[in-house]
């Protein structure tokens, strides 16, 4: 979805920011959340930032065939926005790999990035990802993105802390074979032996499949207490979901913050996880908020109708590092945009105050567990990674 056309000559007092997001397709209950959360913090400054008007342009990185992102998609908005002396930051974008794809583009172009999505290691710590990462998403040397959400090397581990005080021992780890299931799962599996609990198999899944009946019943014949699936609601977190109540699993299934949704359980099914299904999702719930928090809470609610996801939050929390660094940098210059971004220190957020550490990473290390409750996802407790050993 395009909100304005692109030619134009520069305009010194206006301002240009993108997003690039999967807007067709499964993901788009999330994506809009996101970008509902961006308009509302653009709106709080009514588009205004100093001397500066600010424009927004939200565009789709994904097919209308697939419904899914696309490299091609993310490497041309990446190109549109490198190649548009009026864009000074890019918002996104929702998945790891699409990550890869753009982050180089936009590294040469010196322009900030900031994501309110996507959490593979890889893309900003040195040693726990690829070989390679993070320098190669980064050919220029200096750093130009940030997340405003916890990576995966606080959801991974913190979530088998979790599973071990609840008394689970034995594992199951299923991935998704993409980067970001993968390496969440890999995590997750890497802490469960740390503890001293059996991790009985760690087993990639086919996102194409059709179903997964057959593989449900070699996960049954292991036996286990835990199943753990790194992956997302569109690379078939529903179905394998449902696929395992239908074949009378009672084991507790725990998922991560991309299968944090609606959309899973009506994949899935009410019934396959009724008070046996677990999520993890970073920071605190919009409902639980408080102060500056809340008031977003309220704004968004009276503003949309319906109360906020998660994703609208860390939507909101992007453009506000954008705005600040504007209004910080004075200038129109994307280095010196970039380089106020990443000076963020005891910043005032949604979910408590936080910073911009060396790699480009948030400073909160909180998560919240939810549980299925009444065919939705209800909050059920924050754990810290104090104490954790990271």
């Amino acid at each position: 979805m395009l909100l304005s056309s692109g030619c134009h000559r520069p305009d010194p007092q206006r301002v240009r920011v993108i997003s690039s997001l999967p807007r067709t397709g499964s993901a788009r209950q999330v994506t809009e959340s996101i970008v509902r959360g961006i308009r509302l913090a653009l709106d709080e400054v009514n588009s205004r930032v100093g001397r500066f008007e600010v424009e927004y342009l939200d565009l789709d990185n994904a097919s209308a065939a697939t419904g899914r992102w696309t490299s091609d998609g993310e490497a041309a908005n990446a190109r549109r926005a490198a190649q548009d002396p009026d864009v000074m930051a890019c918002i996104g974008p929702l998945n790891s790999g699409a990550a890869r794809v753009s982050m180089p583009i936009l590294n040469y172009a010196d322009l900030l990035m900031v994501s309110p999505a996507t959490t593979a290691v890889g893309l900003t710590k040195p040693g726990l990802g690829m070989p390679g990462e993070p320098a190669i998403y980064r050919p220029t040397g200096r750093l130009n993105f940030i997340r405003v959400v916890p990576a995966d090397d606080l959801q991974g581990p913190l979530a088998a802390t979790w599973a071990f005080g609840r008394g689970l021992r034995r594992v199951y780890v299923i991935d998704d074979a993409g980067s970001y299931g993968r390496g969440l799962a890999s995590l997750f599996a890497d802490r469960c032996r740390e503890l001293g609990m059996p991790v009985l198999a760690h087993v990639s899944i086919d996102p194409q499949a059709t179903d997964f009946k057959a593989f449900v019943a070699s996960v049954l014949a292991a036996d286990p207490d835990l199943i753990y699936f790194g992956g997302t609601t569109r690379t078939k977190g529903g179905q394998l979901a449902r696929d395992l109540g239908v074949a009378g699993c009672e084991a507790v299934l725990l998922v991560p913050d991309g299968c944090c949704e609606q959309a899973f359980i009506d994949a899935a099914g009410e019934a396959a996880v009724e008070a046996r299904c677990f999520a993890t999702s970073g920071g605190l719930p919009p409902e639980q908020l408080t102060g500056r928090g809340r008031d977003f809470f309220v704004a968004y609610r009276d503003r949309y109708g319906s109360p906020p996801e998660a994703s609208a939050v860390y939507g909101y929390e992007a453009m506000r590092v954008v705005l600040r660094a504007l209004a910080t940098a004075g200038r129109k210059d994307r280095r010196a945009i970039t380089d106020a971004a990443l000076a963020t220190r005891d910043e005032d957020g949604l979910l408590g105050r936080w910073s911009v550490d060396a790699n480009g990473d948030t400073t909160l290390r909180e998560l919240s567990v939810y549980a299925v409750r009444g065919g939705r996802f209800v909050f059920e407790e924050t754990i810290a990674a104090t104490g954790m050993g990271d």
